[in-house]
């Protein structure tokens, strides 16, 4: 069975830059599509953005411009670069892979924006 685990989570400063990594432990284009979610404290859990196996990316309204998904094929890597960073992206971030009706996901990573 494919895992995902997820990395580079962390505190960093209003403003600031970070990214996220999601390995998978088996190819990467085993999934059909892969998302990133996100959930802050007390609330539900929302969908950050989707690569397609095309390389096709799509991103909730209020993540456009700022965030940026992209994968290494080779490395078996989904990424997930935020930039401008504010205290309400605080969150665990999720990574989900698709395969048909089957959904892996890893165990999130903590992103705290804070000063």
């Amino acid at each position: 069975q494919v895992t995902l685990v997820e990395s580079g989570g962390g505190l960093v400063q209003p403003g600031g830059s970070l990214r996220l990594s999601c390995a998978s432990s088996g190819n990467i284009f085993t999934f059909n599509a892969m998302d990133w979610y996100r959930q802050a404290p007390g609330k539900e859990r929302e969908l950050v953005g989707t690569i397609a196996s095309s390389g096709d990316t799509n991103y909730a309204e209020t993540m456009k411009g700022r965030f940026d998904i992209s994968r290494d094929n080779a490395k078996n890597t989904l990424y997930l670069q935020m930039n401008g960073l504010k205290p309400e992206d605080t969150a665990v971030y999720y990574c989900r892979g698709r395969m048909g009706y089957l959904e892996v996901w890893g165990p999130g990573t903590l992103v705290t924006v804070s000063s």
